[in-house]
């Protein structure tokens, strides 16, 4: 009997578990947003504690240096790819554009329904990378790095909000979604360690304060 009861008392915390997970992930605005998930805060903390601090450098810096949008799968180069990720109920036709959809950018809250109002944001721009390691890796490396799907470095986001975050790092720009500020810096800090990139002192302090609020 006790048995019973045990097992009884397990399906229902199995079962309002599972009813709290959905309902956490049906009012989440940025459900709909695929980013590979970052690393946790004391992980982040952890990596950043081991990345060279040094002074950027972007002499000779050009964004050709890293070729962009690879073939991900089939007919879907790397922007597609992200743009269908990233969507809900994305449509594509033979060429993997897509034709219609809903997304939902998680810097600013807003939806569209145009994959052109959208950009794919390198979440480590490339200039950053270039002035913080890159300049000396190959093209290949350099390649991999900008369209890579695996690290949460990639993502759909509002064009002109893509188009104001430029090339800065966290010391200058953060997204105005104040909710989405933890996620976005454990993955730059990810990404960061990752590529074995290094940080100038104003981004450590920034990211440093960030974390510390995760």
């Amino acid at each position: 009997m006790r048995k019973f009861y045990a097992r009884r008392r397990t399906s229902i915390l199995a079962a309002l578990t599972g009813l709290i997970a959905s309902v956490a992930l049906f009012n989440s605005p940025n459900a709909s947003a695929a980013l590979p998930t970052p690393v946790s805060a004391a992980t982040a903390r952890g990596y950043l504690a081991q990345l060279t601090v040094a002074t950027e450098n972007r002499t000779g810096y050009n964004r050709d240096l890293f070729p962009l949008w690879i073939t991900i799968s089939g007919t879907c180069n790397t922007r597609e790819w992200v743009l269908k990720r990233d969507g809900s109920n994305v449509v594509t036709d033979s060429a993997c554009t897509a034709t219609s959809g809903s997304w939902y950018s998680p810097y600013d809250g807003a939806t569209w329904t145009a994959a052109s109002d959208l950009d794919i944001d390198h979440l480590v721009p490339l200039a950053e990378a270039w002035d913080s390691g890159a300049s000396k890796w190959t093209t290949a490396q350099r390649q991999a790095f900008a369209n890579d799907v695996t690290r949460p470095q990639l993502l759909a986001v509002t064009d002109n909000v893509n188009q104001a975050k430029g090339d800065q790092d966290p010391a200058t720009w953060m997204p105005s979604r104040t909710a989405y500020r933890c996620t976005y810096v454990r993955a730059w800090v990810q990404v960061k360690y990752y590529y074995g990139l290094s940080v100038d002192s104003a981004e450590k302090s920034a990211l440093t304060n960030y974390l510390a609020g995760c």
